[in-house]
């Protein structure tokens, strides 16, 4: 049974895009910047390293269970 289409208070999720079929780590958001769980990042590992534009940036986890990003 089909129901015809009216307007009420909810609205569908967002459609599932084509970076989150692609990377699964990506945590799909309505609205803003794409989000990454800080566990997926990091794999497990307390310290990763990060390539940008030819500089080596180190995202690290601290004793306090805060992340710190150095050049």
């Amino acid at each position: 049974m089909q129901h015809a289409h009216t307007s009420s208070a909810y609205e569908a999720p967002p459609a599932v895009s084509h970076d989150a079929a692609v990377a699964p780590w990506l945590v799909p958001v309505a609205s803003g910047p794409r989000r990454l769980s800080s566990e997926s990042l990091l794999g497990g590992a307390r310290e990763v390293e990060i390539d940008h534009q030819g500089s080596i940036y180190r995202l690290k986890i601290t004793s306090l269970g805060k992340l710190i990003l150095t050049k």
